[in-house]
């Protein structure tokens, strides 16, 4: 027998776990479980030096959670898991740490799900899974890495202890971790080769510390609401410079590679540094202190991957070997395929095997042939654009509105293969699909674009409203 029935069992407790927490526990009985020692998700676990975020703090932030109190436009890490813990502080009875989700079966005869868990099991009438995307750290098989006689450790699991300063360091990995982390590292360590696969496009940071009169106005929630509301479609206005308008895509690229010029003089270091795909395949960084760190004389970039390590030396796919104390991977992570997703079963199949051509979900919500199962942060429900939040937020709200309807919440499968194929469509020819670059928005096994919704935030937000008006109209069981 379970020791514990909720109408509402909630997996991960980062942003799209708590908010659904605060938003759904208004009309729900509500528990979260979250495998690990306290909230935050992504940022509990990346602690780095100099990780921040690259949307502006008011922006990244819930509505219906907002605070007067961030710092500067792009907060650091730490001051964004202060926010993620007020938030927490609102439904703290509702949260159970150290509590790992094991499995979970649909029960159609009883219309629950049955769940296990590490601290025993229990049953949901619906199950919403918040477990992030960039939770698994990607590591790469590299021949001969057991035999590195120093500290080996992910930008997600930045070992403190070790001590960078005088060390001989390896960096391996050149996306938004490895640009934020490069700069701290570079200042003390005795040497840095960071490997390199592909080039990312950088932009300047247009970042400061608020000002007092700032601060002031952002206690004022209608004007927050409205630094947020032109914070939100300036972000939508630049989405242009990704896809669809050639001389605004050129226009970006040009400012994109003129930053460069004009903080790396050394022509053969900026060749090295030079995109050779399409700007927005993958996501655009910004960094003020990336490129003088990697121009650095005791700084070395090794334009590949890395190939192969024995003992101390690690080697590049081009045959060059380097001698290191210290091997950082920022590497990325798992995306493409969930590790909850083996786990969850309905119908004698998991989401894994419903999702082996790629991920894919009714309004990146909805898992046809798995009943009150809501899916946030998952199919086709990232940007590289504009705030992630405001795409958790409108998957939270839906799934109020149907959680509000009586009975069990389903799809069939000709809604979630008409969504499908309008992703595909709607990608297809894009800069994602066909620039030139490998990315964790593409499903590598498929080559469908599985993580990022091609298109602007604010019609996501329309589309996820036009669903929930299309179920609660026609009914939500097949």
């Amino acid at each position: 027998m379970s020791s514990r029935h909720d109408e509402v069992l909630i997996v991960g407790a980062g942003f799209a776990g708590l908010g659904a927490a605060v938003r759904l526990s208004a009309d729900h009985d509500v528990a979260v479980i979250e495998r690990a020692h306290d909230v935050g998700g992504t940022w509990r676990d990346n602690t780095y030096p100099g990780v921040a975020c690259d949307i502006p703090a008011p922006l990244y932030s819930f509505s219906f959670h907002q605070s007067p109190a961030w710092t500067r436009v792009f907060a650091a890490g730490a001051e964004i898991q202060a926010y993620l813990r007020s938030l927490a502080a609102r439904v703290a009875p509702l949260i159970e740490l150290d509590t790992a989700l094991l499995g979970a079966d649909w029960d159609a005869t009883a219309g629950l799900w049955r769940v296990e868990t590490s601290r025993g099991e229990r049953t949901a009438d619906a199950l919403v899974l918040a477990c992030g995307r960039l939770a698994e750290p990607a590591i790469p098989r590299v021949p001969g890495l057991e035999t590195f006689p120093g500290p080996i450790f992910h930008s997600a699991r930045w070992d403190h202890g070790v001590e960078l300063a005088g060390s001989r360091v390896a960096v391996v990995g050149s996306g938004a971790s490895a640009v934020q982390l490069m700069p701290s590292v570079v200042e003390g360590a005795a040497s840095v080769v960071q490997f390199q696969r592909s080039a990312p496009y950088i932009m300047p940071r247009p970042d400061h510390v608020f000002s007092d009169a700032e601060r002031r106005l952002h206690a004022d929630p209608a004007a927050l609401d409205e630094l947020r509301d032109r914070m939100f479609w300036a972000a939508e206005e630049g989405f242009a410079e990704r896809i669809g308008d050639e001389a605004r895509v050129a226009a970006a690229r040009d400012r994109a590679l003129a930053h460069l010029a004009s903080q790396v003089t050394d022509a053969a270091l900026r060749a090295l540094l030079t995109p050779d795909y399409a700007i927005g395949c993958k996501r655009v960084l910004l960094s003020d202190d990336y490129y003088p760190a990697v121009s650095r004389p005791h700084v070395t970039l090794e334009p590949s991957a890395v190939a192969s390590v024995d003992g101390a030396v690690v080697t590049g796919a081009n045959g060059v070997g380097h001698e290191v104390d210290v091997l950082v991977f920022a590497t990325g992570f798992r995306t493409a395929e969930q590790p909850y997703a083996p786990l969850v079963r309905a119908g004698g199949r998991s989401l894994a095997e419903h999702w082996s051509g790629g991920m894919r979900a009714y309004a990146s919500t909805l898992v046809a042939g798995f009943p009150n199962l809501f899916v946030l942060d998952g199919p086709n429900a990232g940007l590289g654009h504009n705030s992630a939040i405001t795409m958790i937020e409108a998957q939270i709200e839906l799934t109020r509105r149907l959680l509000a309807t009586a009975g069990v919440v389903e799809v069939d499968a000709s809604r979630e293969d008409a969504w499908t194929a309008e992703i595909d469509h709607r990608s297809a020819g894009t800069v994602w699909t066909t620039g030139g670059c490998e990315s964790w928005y593409v499903d590598r096994r498929t080559g469908r674009l599985t993580l990022l919704w091609p298109g602007f935030a604010h019609e996501f937000v329309a589309a996820l409203d036009d669903a929930a008006c299309d179920l609660l109209t026609t009914g939500v069981t097949p």
